[in-house]
């Protein structure tokens, strides 16, 4: 198989373990507190991603000079974890999947503004339409409007800084071992909080089911390096929009939920947007290398 189209099939399993984390999140957030999930995460999370380096590199793949930049960027995974589960107690799996995925755009915007860099007017167009399609979704001022569908924009916040700070240390430190730093730091965080939230008389179905969300998690996030390994990001990032889909299936089969036509309008526009910006991304790429688009 060539490499970029592995890649490609990586991101699609990922993304389909991510819809089934979310999808699993929402079926248990009224009855599993926020921290017990989020460390059942991070603790699977920790342990595969260890079991994968720690052999190979030893106790070597814990040092770095960059120790203040790993804790900033598990700070903003907690953050953007804890603001996804308590956003899918109130907005359903395909609303969510959807006005998340503007994360990548948010962070053009962030970009641009801080670090000044140059944005074309086509990219721009693409950016407000995502934004636009996000607003479809919320419906801010319509009678079915519910304040409970800007949470997910809490998660993009935290998914800004998150990004920006994975792009910084991937450049010079191994993603693997950012992995491993990040897990064992918000395992440590989560662990701190734990005894104030757990709850050890709880059915075995609810272990079971946080079971299988760290498992998803945990998968997913091993995917999608695999995915960035085999193939650039301009290759990578359109296929990431399937999540949309996938969300959409797994509201459907677990809740019976359906989005009505302004969020499918809504979900159309954020993917068709994304999937241009990506495309423009490669082909500023290829001209950049002197290659004939």
């Amino acid at each position: 198989m060539r490499p970029a189209l592995a890649g490609i099939v990586f991101a699609l399993c990922a993304t389909a373990c991510f819809s089934v984390l979310d999808t699993t999140g929402q079926f248990i957030s009224a009855s599993v507190p926020l921290v017990m999930a989020l460390w059942m995460r991070f603790l699977m999370q920790s342990m595969a991603t260890a079991a994968l380096v720690l052999p190979k590199r030893g106790w070597q793949a814990m040092h770095t000079k960059r120790l203040p930049m790993h804790l900033l960027r598990a700070l903003a995974l907690v953050g953007s974890s804890g603001m996804a589960y308590l956003s899918l107690r109130y907005v359903p799996v395909s609303e969510f999947s959807a006005i998340v995925m503007v994360s990548p755009l948010a962070v053009t915007v962030f970009a641009t503004l801080v670090f000044k860099e140059r944005v074309s007017r086509a990219r721009w167009a693409l950016i407000i339409g995502s934004f636009v399609g996000t607003l479809v979704i919320v419906r801010p001022g319509a009678h079915s409007f519910e304040p409970t569908l800007l949470l997910p924009l809490g998660v993009v916040a935290f998914g800004v800084v998150f990004q920006l700070l994975t792009s910084s240390l991937t450049s010079t430190e191994e993603p693997l071992v950012v992995h491993l730093y990040t897990g064992l730091t918000a395992l440590a965080l989560t662990t701190a909080l734990l005894p104030f939230a757990w709850q050890t008389l709880m059915p075995a179905s609810l272990w079971g089911y946080l079971l299988l969300l760290a498992l998803a998690s945990t998968v997913g996030h091993f995917l999608l390096i695999m995915a960035f390994s085999k193939a650039n990001a301009a290759t990578i990032t359109p296929f990431l929009y399937a999540q949309i889909g996938f969300g959409t299936l797994g509201g459907y089969l677990v809740f019976g939920y359906f989005p009505d036509g302004w969020s499918q309008l809504g979900m159309a526009m954020i993917a068709v947007c994304g999937v241009g910006c990506a495309w423009l991304t490669m082909r500023e790429t290829r001209q950049a290398a002197g290659v004939a688009p």
